[in-house]
């Protein structure tokens, strides 16, 4: 598979990392559309957040109880973030590989 989120998650194309754990990586993006703007994936390939399934439920759990200590990492645990994802090409999705934005 020619992923670069799974690249990257594989430790196969360095970034700027900010959390890191067995199931998800966290890491800056590297063109940045707000002041903090973190990319938020599962190292398990999965190609949307429409495309995943019963199996994914802790795994996206997992990724929802991290928000909040990656906020805090990131000193806006008390300013507020926006968090999303896009799914599909229409909506927005460049990388088909599930991604939640904190900004």
């Amino acid at each position: 598979m020619d992923c670069l989120f799974c690249k990257m998650a594989e430790g196969k194309i360095p970034c700027n990392k900010v959390y890191e754990d067995d199931q998800i990586l966290a890491f800056h993006d590297i063109n940045p559309q707000a002041p903090v703007h973190v990319i938020i994936i599962p190292r398990k390939h999965i190609h949307s957040i429409m495309e995943a399934g019963v199996e994914d439920k802790e795994l996206l759990g997992h990724i929802h109880m991290k928000i909040p200590e990656i906020a805090k990492k990131l000193g806006i645990i008390d300013k507020g973030a926006r968090i999303l994802t896009n799914a599909g090409r229409e909506a927005g999705q460049s990388i088909f590989h599930l991604h939640f934005h904190i900004m």
